[in-house]
């Protein structure tokens, strides 16, 4: 039941994947998030649906937009290949850019509900002895944010494990490149006598995945309890 030398390569791959995944999009994510924890603006309920809407469309159309946009010929591919060389078909960071995208709605979701959460009069408070908006944000929102931050990269890091259909469809499966653990599971499916194979792979996947959901449960746990702290009890204890 080891893993050989290949399958190791797999792993190690898929977890370069998804961390680099999700702390890519984390910038973006907690914009968002905070966005549409504390924004007032027209529109807003688009917004919501945009940024969630790689959970309800399949996968496989996601890879498509990208191989439109991320082509070499594409409306960012051409650009990024004319001036900076750069270019994400099939390539490791093509599958890193797909896992990110699927991941983020998780994410945004994560970390929006742990800033509602907190106390907008704990804030107002801060500003009222002289901190400014970004002193009272870096003292006073961002460390009670913290656990919901924690928890939605954990979480995107399970979500970007499992990534298949976007990145199959935006960067193909090469192997030793873009061979992420659900795409050499996939592969491995197809040829005969590699059920061992598949059964080391998916079990890899699945204590991945598992440890990542207990972990994020268990931040999201302590976020709250850190809340009822600060907080105090609530108004219909007194």
């Amino acid at each position: 039941m080891l893993l050989s030398g290949d399958e190791w390569a797999i792993v190690g791959l898929s977890l370069q994947v998804s961390l680099v995944a999700i702390i890519g999009v984390l910038p973006a994510a907690f914009a968002l998030a905070y966005l549409l924890a504390r924004g007032r603006f027209p529109g807003k309920v688009v917004v919501d649906a945009l940024v969630h809407l790689p959970l309800v469309l399949p996968p496989v159309v996601i890879g498509w937009m990208l191989l439109i946009a991320f082509a070499p010929h594409g409306v960012i591919g051409a650009p990024l290949a004319r001036w900076l060389g750069i270019t994400l078909m099939f390539r490791w960071t093509g599958a890193a850019l797909a896992a990110g995208i699927m991941a983020m709605p998780l994410m945004v979701r994560s970390i929006r509900l742990s800033l509602e959460a907190i106390d907008p009069r704990l804030e107002a408070a801060a500003r009222t002895l002289g901190a400014g908006r970004l002193d009272s944000f870096v003292t006073i929102t961002l460390p009670l944010a913290r656990p919901g931050v924690l928890a939605a990269l954990v979480l995107g890091f399970a979500r970007s494990l499992g990534e298949f259909g976007a990145t199959i469809t935006f960067v193909s499966n090469v192997p030793g490149e873009t061979a992420t653990l659900p795409l050499a599971i996939y592969a491995a499916l197809q040829v005969p006598g590699q059920e061992m194979a598949v059964w080391r792979l998916a079990l890899v996947s699945v204590l991945l995945s598992l440890c990542a959901l207990i972990a994020s449960e268990m931040l999201l746990r302590r976020g709250r309890g850190r809340d009822r702290e600060t907080t105090g009890p609530s108004p219909h204890v007194l």
